[in-house]
């Protein structure tokens, strides 16, 4: 985790949300069940930033080069994230929307 931090700037943004979604989580007093949602879609992004990271660091140690099959590798990695950045987004909406319309309307 502090060498994905370290070394990944996504990775701090990521961290930032995480941070945001805990915080908002507690402000908004979740359930247990909606809790889960927003552990799952933390730890989904994280495991796919991690994967993501690994894949380009051992793509750019095999092949330092230029070349367009490592370049599609780390395309695919990086589509994995920000498939589960969007899920996790949803996850979110779904999870918070309705108690921040509640809690900003009374």
């Amino acid at each position: 985790m502090a060498l994905l931090l370290a070394n990944e700037p996504n990775a701090r943004l990521h961290a930032l949300a995480a941070i945001a979604a805990v915080a908002l989580g507690l402000w908004l007093g979740l359930s247990a069940g909606e809790w889960c949602w927003i552990v799952v879609a933390v730890a989904l992004v994280w495991v796919a930033e991690g994967l993501n990271s690994a894949v380009e660091a051992l793509a750019d140690a095999v092949h330092p080069e230029r070349d367009a099959r490592v370049g599609k590798a780390k395309d695919l990695a990086a589509g994995a994230v920000l498939v589960a950045a969007v899920a996790s987004a949803v996850i979110g909406a779904l999870v918070f929307g309705p108690r921040l319309v509640a809690r900003l309307s009374a």
